[in-house]
């Protein structure tokens, strides 16, 4: 299996690894096939994603497309976020193997998920 200089890139040096104090929402997105778990904690300010950070138990491809996804995200306004396609993350990686695509998946449903949780929360505070 061959990966791409960016996926090594984003695995060995992920971009906003870690956990938010006080998410505005979190997501959680899983694989009980290959064990892969991601969670994804987002800060949303003025229907922007300020701040997104990422927690991952999984292989590499995991790692990065975690890595990538985040920073997609980041900056964008909700609804750029949500247009965000696992095509988007494979693609900005330079390619994952085609066993490892799942884990795109993973990665924006983890991103949509954080979205449909802050938007969850902040329908009940109106």
């Amino acid at each position: 299996m061959k990966y791409s200089k960016k996926v090594i890139e984003h695995f060995t040096r992920p971009r906003n690894q870690g956990r938010l104090s006080s998410p505005s929402g979190v997501g959680i997105a899983g694989n009980p096939i290959c064990g892969d778990l991601m969670k994804i904690y987002i800060k949303v300010k003025k229907d922007r994603i300020e701040d997104i950070k990422f927690e991952t138990l999984g292989c590499a491809s995991a790692i990065a497309t975690s890595s990538m996804i985040t920073q997609l995200a980041k900056g964008k306004t909700l609804s750029e976020a949500e247009k965000i396609t696992r095509n988007d993350v494979a693609d900005a990686l330079e390619g994952l193997p085609m066993i490892k695509m799942h884990c795109s998946n993973l990665a924006d449903e983890a991103l949509h998920k954080a979205i449909e949780n802050y938007k969850s929360k902040n329908k009940k505070a109106q």
